[in-house]
């Protein structure tokens, strides 16, 4: 299994040196670069693979929340930062956890263990298809919703819509409401039983009713709309 990529962010020493011996013990965990410069972290993240990044908020000439806005494919994050008022700001940008310097070692390890579960979530589930052996599917993902990490089984799911800042799961009895972007979610469900719909939906094709013009009726009676330019595509998907 290789390794977690971190890099590490912040404009003082002896935060970045904290940061390396926290993580130094633990396993399964490989720095990648420990920059003071956000320019510069910006512009590596913009080039390389990165899975975690722990990043300081107010630092000179970029703060850490506008850095985070700018990056073209942001990692799983943890802020860390002396100020616990940019707390708000920082969930909203989907920031995994919020550290408030100085931090404890079991501080740092609860933020560290979240992110993990996230890393799971972000991960595709492999698809291993036989042409001679059925596949009985049996699964669930890890959605980060309320503060806390829900279990939502593949089954209890209908469709998943996503909206400006988050993503609304509706299951067969309730909703969830996560800051999973709607492309890691399509890349986590498994194709077999998921499809992305439209833009701003998924859903789950054994949970479809019927079709009716560009529409598709969910179990729950709600309609979804279906791509235009993908409709035929979409229809023998769902109905082959």
């Amino acid at each position: 299994m290789e390794p977690i990529k971190v890099l590490l962010v912040d404009d003082e020493y002896l935060a970045l040196n904290l940061l390396e011996e926290f993580i130094g013990q633990l396993s399964g965990f490989e720095i990648i670069n420990k920059l003071k410069s956000p320019v510069k972290a910006l512009e590596l993240l913009n080039e390389q693979s990165v899975d975690l990044l722990f990043l300081d908020i107010q630092m000179p000439m970029l703060s850490g929340n506008n850095l985070l806005k700018v990056v073209k494919t942001p990692p799983v994050t943890i802020f860390t930062t002396a100020y616990s008022e940019y707390a708000v700001e920082a969930f909203g940008l989907n920031a995994v956890d919020y550290l408030v310097k100085p931090f404890s070692f079991e501080r740092f390890f609860q933020a560290v263990n979240k992110a993990k579960d996230q890393l799971r979530l972000r991960t595709p589930i492999p698809q291993v298809l036989s042409e001679s052996v059925p596949i009985i599917e049996s699964g669930f993902i890890m959605i980060r919703a309320d503060g806390k990490m829900h279990k939502v089984f593949w089954d209890d799911i209908v469709y998943i819509e996503g909206l400006k800042e988050y993503a609304k799961i509706i299951l067969t009895s309730g909703y969830l409401i996560t800051f999973e972007r709607m492309k890691n979610l399509e890349e986590t469900l498994p194709v077999s039983r998921f499809l992305r719909v439209h833009k701003s939906f998924i859903i789950a094709k054994n949970k479809v009713k019927l079709l009716d013009g560009n529409r598709l009726e969910m179990i729950n009676k709600v309609q979804i709309p279906i791509s235009r330019e993908k409709r035929e595509e979409i229809v023998k998907d769902i109905f082959r």
